[in-house]
Formats: structure tokens, sequence, C-alpha cells
């Protein structure tokens, strides 16, 4: 027997345990884990002496805006990104131009994205109402990865895109779907068995709220929170588990930001309900005193809230009330960002300093190696029923992030391989750094150089897991 790859001597991690191992991989799948080395040939071998070996690291909410804004990020320059940061497989969000609407535009970006992926991907299907509420199976069948909705956006009546601050005038414009609408939604994705994620923000209470703040000329950061307050991301969690609880919907909540949507998730997964979440590196770094020293940069949607808030989204990765950690990676241009704090685009670059940032929180004792490895891997596989990846079990895609745990880096967003170089993070301070990234046994990434072509490939849920 021939084996094409060998990792030895490193630090096996799972959610489980650590322990010293070694992995035989072939034909693109892990094929042997042993405490010794095995009598047989290899054509490659790696030696991990003193580093970490994890299963490869997913990002499930990536925002590469192509086809669209390609002027900002493009599949080609985001899954480099991916590798760069030890990220070997990730989900791309659907609102792009044209939407993932139905099975044509998913076929279409399949083909699109294909020949420019440096890892492995999956594909979000979007919901807009009465717009495709047929779809959904077909758009299942086809393997999209599970299906997200926007709640509180509007959409353009003829380009189906998402319209960010919805006013009553704007023409050629759907306004935000009501109740009864997302109400149909949840029972038809209920149908599917797949994932339903929410973009959790109350849109009324942001539009009356923002014209109080907007009247009394309020600028601040202080401001654009008392705009967009806990409470809008409270009382949509809240109407969404319900409705979930109603319809039997697989509820996940996008981006979690408060410790009031953390109690409530909290307690219908007590209650026995399946609602998961996840969320993201900036919430977890950075909070509203920050502002003043990042500025513009840490603009989000929903936004960055408070100290108690951070406080809260810790304690709930180490109890397991959070699922698993995302980047929501939503690049825009520098000068796109350089404005004024009301209208400047909501988003960042993410997905290459999502890996760096929790190893680092594992160094600092916020969470353990093994967190990082049940929220970055096992943690995504399992949620979106794709066995294949996020493991270090013999048959599975050899999917595989090698980490040195003791070496230390600075953030710097010039070097950073998306289009865009826009980051909350630059001159952030890690300790923990991937420095080789293997999708299927090839390596995509060493010592942080991007090697060989664009490989990867799409990543469909599998029947009959959860």
């Amino acid at each position: 027997m021939t084996y094409d790859m060998l990792i030895k001597n490193g630090n096996l991690v799972t959610s489980e345990e650590v322990r010293p191992g070694n992995i035989y991989v072939k034909d693109g799948k892990i094929a042997v884990v042993t405490d010794g080395e095995l009598p047989v040939e290899v054509k490659e071998t790696i030696d991990a002496n003193g580093l970490h070996v994890f299963p490869g690291f997913l990002d499930t909410h990536v925002h590469s805006r192509d086809p669209g804004a390609t002027y900002k990020e493009d599949f080609f320059h985001s899954t480099q990104a991916a590798a760069a940061g030890g990220v070997t497989t990730i989900f791309e969000m659907p609102n792009t131009n044209p939407p993932i609407n139905n099975v044509e535009n998913f076929e279409k970006q399949v083909s699109n994205l294909s020949s420019k992926a440096f890892v492995d991907y999956g594909i979000w299907a979007i919901c807009l109402g009465h717009l495709n509420l047929k779809e959904y199976q077909s758009l299942k069948q086809a393997g999209v990865i599970g299906f997200k909705f926007f709640w509180g956006y509007a959409v353009h009546s003829k380009t189906f895109q998402l319209m960010y601050n919805y006013k009553s005038d704007m023409e050629d414009v759907i306004p935000p779907f009501t109740d009864g609408e997302v109400y149909e939604m949840f029972e038809e994705v209920a149908k599917t068995g797949q994932i339903f994620a929410i973009h959790a923000e109350n849109n009324d209470l942001i539009q009356h709220l923002t014209q109080k703040v907007e009247d009394r000329n309020g600028h601040t950061y202080l401001d654009l929170l008392e705009g967009r307050p806990n409470l809008a991301e409270e009382l949509t969690i809240q109407s969404g588990i319900a409705m979930a609880k109603k319809t039997g919907a697989r509820l996940h909540i996008l981006h979690v930001s408060t410790a009031e949507g953390i109690e409530h998730i909290r307690q219908a997964q007590k209650d026995g309900y399946p609602i998961t979440a996840e969320t993201c590196p900036h919430f977890l770094f950075l909070s509203a005193e920050d502002y003043d020293r990042v500025g513009p940069q840490m603009k989000v949607y929903p936004p960055v809230k408070f100290k108690k808030d951070q406080e809260a989204l810790w304690e709930a990765l180490r109890d397991g009330t959070i699922s698993l950690v995302c980047s929501d990676h939503a690049p825009h241009t520098e000068e796109e960002k350089d404005g004024d704090l009301w209208s400047i685009p909501a988003g960042m670059c993410g997905v290459e300093t999502l890996v760096p940032l929790m190893l680092n929180a594992v160094n600092e004792g916020k969470i353990t190696i093994e967190d990082a490895a049940r929220l970055l891997s096992e943690g995504p596989s399992e949620l979106f029923s794709i066995p294949n990846k996020g493991s270090l079990k013999p048959g599975t895609d050899a999917d595989i992030t090698i980490v040195d745990m003791n070496k230390e880096s600075v953030i710097q967003r010039e070097k950073l391989h998306s289009k865009s170089k826009v980051t909350a993070f630059d001159g952030f301070q890690v300790k923990g750094v991937p420095v080789q990234t293997i999708v299927r046994g090839n390596t995509v990434m060493k010592d942080g150089e991007i090697l060989g072509n664009p490989t990867g490939s799409l990543v469909k849920p599998v029947a009959g897991e959860k």
C-alpha cells in the first residue's frame, strides 16, 4: 500500500481531546489515523512535531459578491483569503446578482464559482417570500446548503436585490415582508428539513428609532446603537423562535450580537427545540467602546454592541448555546467605508482573520482548544449535514489545518488576500497561526503562501444527516 501523504508527530485536535498521532491520506481521504508509523510507502511526509492538527475549518457565512459587486471582492480572492486563514470550506451567501432564488441561478452559480475556488464551498439559497416560495423543494434537491431570509429587508421588484435602508417612497421596491408572509416561508422551508437562517433585526423598530435619532441630528456610534438597539435583535429572535415552534423549522440565528438574544435561544434549546445560533469575531473582540479607536471599519449589521453582550457571547460559546463561529465576510472598498457613519455600508473582511482570532482566544483562555475544533470544524459540519467535513475520522475528506499555537503574528490589512482590505482588526496581535491548509489531500497554503490552482469543489448536504 502506498499513501499520498503522511502527517506525523502532530497533536490531533477534536472537540473531545488532544492527542499525539499520525494521519495517512489516500485519494483525497483520511485513510488511517495511528499512534505510530506504519511500514508503508508515502509520497509526501509532513512533520507536524510541536504543531496542532485540526479538522479543516469551515466558515459558513461569506459574502464574496460574485457575481455582482466584484469590484469589492470575488470568489477567486475570497477563497485564497480563506485558505490563507486556515479555512478549508466556505458557504457562500445568496444575495448575489442574480440571487440564488431558483435552481437555474444555483446551477449558474456553481458554474461561475467552480473555476475560481481554492477551497471547497457550499451555496445558500435566498428566501424572497411569494417571489420564490415554490422553489424551495427543487433548490433542496439541487444541493443548497440551507435557506437564508434577510428579515426586515425590502426587495427590488425587478432585480430581486435586497434594499438595506427601505423608505416608503422608493420606486420598484417590495416592502419588507409581513409576519404572515414570513410564516409562510417558515412553513415551506420546514418541509425541506433544511436550515432556515435569519438575519434578525426588526425593521419597523429600526426605522422609527433611527428617524428619532436623525431628527435630533445624532451622529455618534452610540446614536447608531440607539437607532438599532438590542431590542431590534431580541424582538426578531423571539418572533423567529415562536414561528419555528409552530412550524417545526430548523431555525438558525445568524450573527447573534446581544445578551438578550442569547437568553431566548438558550431557553428554546432547553425546551427541546432545534434552535441554533452563530456569532462572529467582531462581536467577540470588539464593543462600542472600541469605535473611537477603530472607526467606521467596524460598522456591521447588526452592529457591534456593548461589553455585557460580548461577555454573554463568550459564555454562550463555552456552554454550547452557540453552535459555531463564522466571519460574515462582507468586504467594501476603502473609499466606501471612508465617510459618515450613517451613510457608509455595513461590513468588512473576515474570512482570513476568523481562525487566527479564535486561536488567540484559546491562548488567552477564553475558550479551550477543543472548543475551537467544535466551533470551527465539527459544529458546522454536524449542523449543516456534511459529515465528510470537519473531522479527522478515517473515510472523511482530508481537509486538515496545521496550526502553530505558539507562533505570534500581527494582522495587517495590506497583507490580506481579499480584493478589499477593510478590517477592524488591523494591527491586532495574535498568538496561534495556521501554517498549512490542506483541502482533500492537496496543500493550498503553506507558511502564508497560496499554492497551486483553484481546485475547490461544491459541497452538498447529505440526506438524513442532521
